[in-house]
C-alpha cells in the first residue's frame, strides 16, 4: 500500500517540482509567495491529476496478461525459487 501512495505521490508532484526548477533556473525565489499563486497551484495540481491518471492508465493497459492464462504460483525446481507467472496455453 505504500508503494502506491508513493508511486502516487510522485507523478502528482512531478509538475509542481518541474516549476520550481523552471523558478531556480529563472532565478527567481522559490520560497516567495508571490510565486506560488492561486492559478498557478491549481494548474500545476490539475497537470498532476492529469499526468497520474495517463500514468495509471498506461500501467494498467500495458501490464496486463491476455485472458485465459493460468497462474503458476513460486515454487523450487533444483534449489533454485522460480517466481510466480501466468503460463499462457498454446
Amino acid at each position: 500500500m505504500v508503494r502506491f501512495v508513493a508511486f502516487d505521490a510522485v507523478f502528482f508532484l512531478l509538475p509542481f517540482g518541474i516549476y520550481a526548477l523552471w523558478l531556480l533556473a529563472s532565478r527567481r525565489p522559490v520560497n516567495s509567495v508571490a510565486e506560488w499563486e492561486t492559478r498557478t497551484i491549481g494548474y500545476l495540481a490539475l497537470a498532476g491529476a492529469i499526468l497520474l491518471v495517463a500514468v495509471l492508465f498506461a500501467f494498467i493497459h500495458f501490464d496486463t496478461e491476455p485472458p485465459g492464462g493460468t497462474y503458476i504460483p513460486a515454487h523450487m525446481e533444483n534449489g533454485h525459487i522460480v517466481e510466480g507467472h501466468i503460463q499462457i496455453p498454446p
